[in-house]
C-alpha cells in the first residue's frame, strides 16, 4: 500500500478524546484499564491511523499566511466536493449552488427538522439508532418514533416497511431521518431497499434528512447508494449531509456541507442556519477538505476501504471461532461493530456492565451499545492498525469471554 496504515499512533495527551478521557465521561466513555494494560481505543468513532499528508500540507501552507481574518469559502471547495461526488458516487448534476457548508452533520440535520417541522413534532428514525440522533433530536424538542430494524434469515439487518408505514400513519409523522450507510448496524443499503422507503416517504409526503457521512467507507463487495439519486421525489425532498470528517478522520477540525436540490428547500435552510450566527466555516477546516479532496484522497480512501474490509472479516471471523453466544451481524460500511452478547451472558449469568468492565480492566475501550438501542450490545471500532485489532481481540478471549 501508498499510505501508511500499520503504525500504532501514541495519541495519549494529544487532545485525543478517545484515550484522554477515560474514566472521566460517566455513563459514556470507558474506563481506565487495570495497571499493566495500555489502552486500545475501540469506542469513539475516529480512526487510529495517521493522517492522509496532503490534508497537513494544505493546512500547513494556509497557515504560513499571516492572516486569518474573514473569507469567503474557494470556488476549489465547492469544485473538489462536485468532482469527489461525481467520481466515487456518480453524482451527476450537482452544482454550486446544491452546496453549502454545515457546523457538523448533526447541526444539519437539527435545521434541516426545523425546515420541516415544529418543534414538537414527531420524527421517524430507525433502531438502533446513532446516540448523536437521540440528544440532538430530543434536546430540540422532537419526539423521536423509532421504527426497528430486524434480522432476516442471513442475519443481515433490513427496513421493517410495514412498521414504518404503520408508525407514520399512527403518529402524524411528516419528516424521517434517514442513516445512509447505517450507524450502528453499518448495513449499506441496496437501491431497492432506498427505492421502497422512498416510494414510502412519497406516500407519506415526508422529507427526509439524510446521514451519509459513512459514504465513503464502504467495504470491499458493497455500493453506496445516495439516497436522492433513487427518484425525483428522493431528490427533491432530501436534504443530504455528508463530511469528510469520517473518511478522513478530521473531526477534531468539524466541518460537514449539505446537498440540496430543491431551491425552496436551500433557501429555507440558509435562512434557518443563519439564526444562530454559528454555522461559518472555519478556514482550516476548508483547507483540510481541499487536502482530502485531492487525487491522493481517493488513494487512500480506497486503501482504507481495503484495510477496514481486513479487519472486519478478522473480527468477525474472531467472533464467530472463539466467542460462543455472542452473534454479531457483519456490516458492510463503517468501521464499527454491533455485537449483541445477550445469549453469552444468559449462558454464563453475566451482565452486560460485567462483560464491559472485564474488557475495560483489560484495556480493550469497547463501547455500551444500550445507548444505541442495543439492549446487551458492545460497538467496537475496528479502525485501528490490524495488529491493534488482533491483541485487542486477543485479550477479550483470555480476559473476557474464554477467561
Amino acid at each position: 500500500m501508498k499510505y501508511d496504515f500499520t503504525s500504532i499512533l501514541d495519541r495519549r495527551n494529544k487532545d485525543a478524546l478517545a484515550v484522554d478521557v477515560l474514566g472521566k465521561m460517566p455513563d459514556m466513555a470507558p474506563n481506565p484499564p487495570k495497571e499493566g494494560f495500555d489502552i486500545i481505543p475501540m469506542w469513539v468513532a475516529d480512526m487510529n491511523f495517521p493522517v492522509l499528508p496532503t490534508i497537513q500540507e494544505a493546512m500547513i501552507a494556509r497557515v504560513r499566511e499571516p492572516h486569518f481574518g474573514y473569507f469567503q469559502p474557494r470556488d476549489e471547495y465547492y469544485d473538489s466536493i462536485i468532482r469527489w461526488h461525481e467520481t466515487r458516487n456518480g453524482v451527476t448534476g450537482l452544482t454550486r449552488e446544491h452546496i453549502a457548508y454545515e457546523n457538523g452533520v448533526l447541526g444539519g440535520a437539527v435545521a434541516a427538522l426545523n425546515v420541516f417541522c415544529s418543534r414538537g413534532d414527531n420524527v421517524l428514525v430507525h433502531s438502533p439508532t446513532y446516540i448523536g440522533f437521540t440528544k440532538s433530536l430530543t434536546n430540540n424538542g422532537y419526539h423521536i418514533v423509532h421504527s426497528s430494524l430486524v434480522k432476516d434469515e442471513g442475519g443481515v439487518w433490513r427496513m421493517d416497511f410495514e412498521d414504518m408505514e404503520r408508525k407514520i400513519v399512527e403518529n402524524h409523522i411528516h419528516a424521517a431521518i434517514f442513516c445512509s450507510p447505517h450507524n450502528p448496524c453499518g448495513r449499506v443499503w441496496e437501491r431497492w431497499e432506498v427505492e421502497r422507503a422512498m416510494e414510502l416517504f412519497q406516500k407519506y409526503e415526508i422529507n427526509v434528512v439524510s446521514d451519509e457521512i459513512w459514504s465513503d467507507i464502504i467495504l470491499e463487495g458493497h455500493k453506496h447508494i445516495p439516497v436522492q439519486s433513487v427518484s425525483e421525489y428522493a431528490r427533491n425532498h432530501t436534504v443530504a449531509l455528508y463530511a469528510p470528517s469520517k473518511t478522513f478522520n478530521l473531526a477534531g477540525l468539524v466541518g460537514a456541507y449539505h446537498i440540496i436540490y430543491d431551491r425552496k428547500i436551500r433557501e429555507r435552510m440558509e435562512k434557518e442556519s443563519s439564526l444562530c450566527h454559528y454555522n461559518d466555516i472555519n478556514i482550516l477546516s476548508m483547507y483540510a477538505l481541499l487536502g482530502a479532496y485531492q487525487p491522493e484522497g481517493y488513494i487512500w480512501a480506497d486503501e482504507l476501504r481495503q484495510v477496514i474490509t481486513g479487519n472486519v472479516e478478522y473480527a468477525c471471523d474472531y467472533i464467530a471461532q472463539h466467542f460462543d453466544g455472542v452473534e454479531v451481524s457483519k456490516p458492510e460500511g463503517t468501521y464499527m461493530l454491533f455485537a449483541d452478547c445477550s445469549k453469552w451472558c444468559e449462558k454464563h449469568g453475566k451482565t452486560l456492565d460485567e462483560v464491559e468492565q472485564a474488557a475495560w480492566d483489560v484495556g480493550v475501550a469497547i463501547q455500551d451499545g444500550r445507548m444505541f438501542h442495543g439492549p446487551c450490545h458492545l460497538r467496537i471500532n475496528l479502525a485501528l492498525p490490524l495488529s491493534r485489532v488482533k491483541e485487542a481481540f486477543g485479550r477479550l478471549d483470555q480476559y473476557v469471554f474464554n477467561p
